[in-house]
């Protein structure tokens, strides 16, 4: 989810940025986690990914 609101974000900031508050504010806050913590994300999302495909 934090990947694809990121994405999301680079392309469409309105679509998630009128969205700030409320339960829609998730996606928004998503957003903003992917964008600062980018490198660490993205070793998460390699970690559970070889988890899922190796270890299960």
């Amino acid at each position: 989810m934090i990947c694809t609101c990121t994405y999301i974000r680079q392309h469409m900031p309105s679509l998630l940025d009128k969205n700030k508050k409320g339960i829609l504010g998730v996606f928004w806050k998503s957003a903003r986690i992917g964008e600062r913590l980018s490198p660490f994300v993205g070793l998460w999302c390699v970690a559970m990914a070889f988890t899922v495909l190796f270890i299960q």
